[in-house]
């Protein structure tokens, strides 16, 4: 049996205090406070049905419930992100039989759907939506920020679309092209420059289209001015798919021919910084800057 004894213990008035803030503006009060007062309300709300309904049917509801905020915490780990051999089994499965559920519930309508913005749906299509969003090629580990404005924002960001974005064959276009540069240089670089440090982006070369993504949605947004501040990792590849650096810059760097009178040492082109005005595909003007390293911040300064 549950230990409600908190409830007991707790003065009528407080709690009644808290409702009346919930009831005016369910974000300001405390995400347990908000859960325990939406099951309050949930129960409400069937009033007269109560005597209709059986017990097990409150209980499916609850493992329903259970069922989805397992899809949200758990979700990332069952996903279709490696084509080339199964998934490592972590246990814990998202299946019906470990909350209490079967196939006979599947075709049975829950109002747990209006948890995942579907309203009252048979358990098939809640589970379908859970799926598609949380165990498909995108992975999402969420549920640990504190924020319940960051938590809600995703939640309905996700579930709304499926966790999935429809691009016009241009951006997919443009997305396989920012890929390929991004690859190729690496390739080249390494073949090239042997045993020189490059901080490879080699596994993150997702991250060059997804910085080209963020300027131009920016623009749009009204934003005019980037400022970029990041490690090694990548650096050079960002400076040049990104904020179009010349590769002949790029390559007398590496052969030290860009700074033989200066009094800078060898891994110089990791530390530089580098601006450029250009036009987004969009058609707006933007200024972006990556940030010299502070380790060469003071000495840059001096010059």
């Amino acid at each position: 049996m549950a230990d409600l004894s908190f409830l007991v213990n707790a003065d009528p008035g407080v709690i009644d205090d808290i409702y009346e803030k919930y009831r005016q503006e369910p974000q300001s009060v405390d995400q347990g406070w908000r859960k325990f007062f939406e099951g309050f309300e949930f129960a409400r709300s069937l009033n007269g049905h109560a005597a209709q309904q059986a017990p097990e049917e409150y209980e499916k509801e609850f493992k329903v419930i259970n069922l989805i905020a397992a899809y949200r915490q758990r979700g990332h780990l069952f996903t279709k992100t490696n084509p080339v051999r199964k998934r490592r089994d972590y246990g814990g499965k998202l299946i019906l039989e470990n909350f209490g559920l079967s196939e006979k519930d599947l075709d049975r309508v829950f109002q747990a759907g209006t948890n995942v913005g579907i309203g009252p749906a048979p358990l098939r299509e809640i589970i379908q939506l859970l799926d598609e969003t949380y165990c498909h090629s995108v992975g999402a580990e969420w549920v640990y920020m504190r924020d319940p404005k960051v938590l809600e924002w995703l939640q309905d960001r996700m579930e709304s679309t499926h966790n999935r974005r429809h691009f016009t064959l241009d951006a997919k276009r443009h997305t396989l092209t920012m890929l390929t540069q991004a690859v190729v240089l690496e390739k080249f670089m390494h073949q090239r420059f042997v045993g020189q440090k490059r901080f490879s982006l080699e596994g993150l070369e997702t991250f060059v289209p997804a910085m080209d993504a963020l300027v131009e949605h920016g623009s749009v947004l009204g934003i005019r001015d980037f400022v970029i501040g990041m490690a090694h990792r990548g650096r050079l590849n960002i400076l040049t798919n990104v904020l179009d650096k010349d590769y002949r810059h790029i390559f007398n760097e590496f052969e030290g021919k860009q700074y033989t009178d200066a009094p800078f040492s060898g891994d110089v082109k990791y530390h530089l910084g580098h601006s450029v005005d250009k036009k987004t595909r969009a058609g707006n003007p933007v200024h972006l800057t990556v940030m010299p390293n502070p380790s060469h911040w003071k000495r840059l300064t001096r010059l």
